[in-house]
């Protein structure tokens, strides 16, 4: 099954380009283009809240949607895999800033997003929904894998690549298991276990008690 509109060429048939603005009328358009956005988002997520499939949303049906025109859409957004990540990433925890102080304070500002993205999940009727479907599409599923949860693995390992350069981790085993060994219980809870508690502090207990296995042996 494809996410690519039926019969829809692009967004050369969306009409001719309108004319670039002045500078000074873009600074006062560009509250507007904002709003046109979150109506595209709103349009989005109305649409898969009404349990609209995601195979039938097409960009026609979204820009009808929003009232907006399907070239408005397409000088955001390549196609609808783009599209619609960004609009799981509107709906989802923001990512989080890691201030570098300390490897432990990091995994555990890194493990408490987590934590809190699984609770915004199970919470979310829409994201559920989503969710269900999204790995049915192999581009929007890469998609998402790519521009949303690569970034934040690669967070991760930086993080114990520090760890071991500052002698916290054991500099003996490979990076991405490591990182595994953090993630993996939360994974875990959200999941293969939905019904698992995502309690307060969980973050902290799995870093310190990873990391009590993980010191540079003497």
């Amino acid at each position: 099954m494809s996410l690519q509109d039926s019969g829809n060429p692009g967004p050369q048939h969306d009409g001719p380009t309108e004319p670039r603005p002045a500078p000074e009328a873009t600074r006062r358009g560009r509250p507007r283009s904002e709003a046109v956005e979150q109506a595209i988002f709103d349009a989005v997520t109305g649409l898969l809240e009404e349990g609209v499939p995601l195979a039938e949303l097409s960009i026609e049906r979204i820009a009808r949607t929003a009232g907006v025109g399907k070239a408005t859409i397409y000088r955001r957004w390549p196609g609808k895999e783009a599209l619609f990540v960004e609009v799981l990433r509107s709906v989802e925890p923001e990512d989080p800033v890691l201030t570098g102080a300390s490897v432990r304070d990091d995994l555990v500002t890194l493990l408490e997003a987590l934590r809190q993205r699984g609770l915004v999940k199970r919470a979310s009727a829409l994201l559920h929904n989503v969710f269900s479907q999204m790995q049915a599409y192999p581009k929007l599923w890469e998609a998402y894998q790519n521009t949303v949860i690569e970034p934040r693995r690669r967070l991760g390992m930086d993080t114990v690549r520090r760890g071991m350069e500052l002698g916290e981790i054991r500099d003996d085993l490979d990076v991405e298991f490591v990182n595994d060994l953090f993630i993996g219980p939360l994974l875990l809870r959200t999941v293969i276990r939905p019904g698992a508690t995502l309690e307060p502090g969980l973050a902290e207990r799995v870093v310190d008690t990873v990391l009590a296995g993980l010191r540079p042996r003497p």
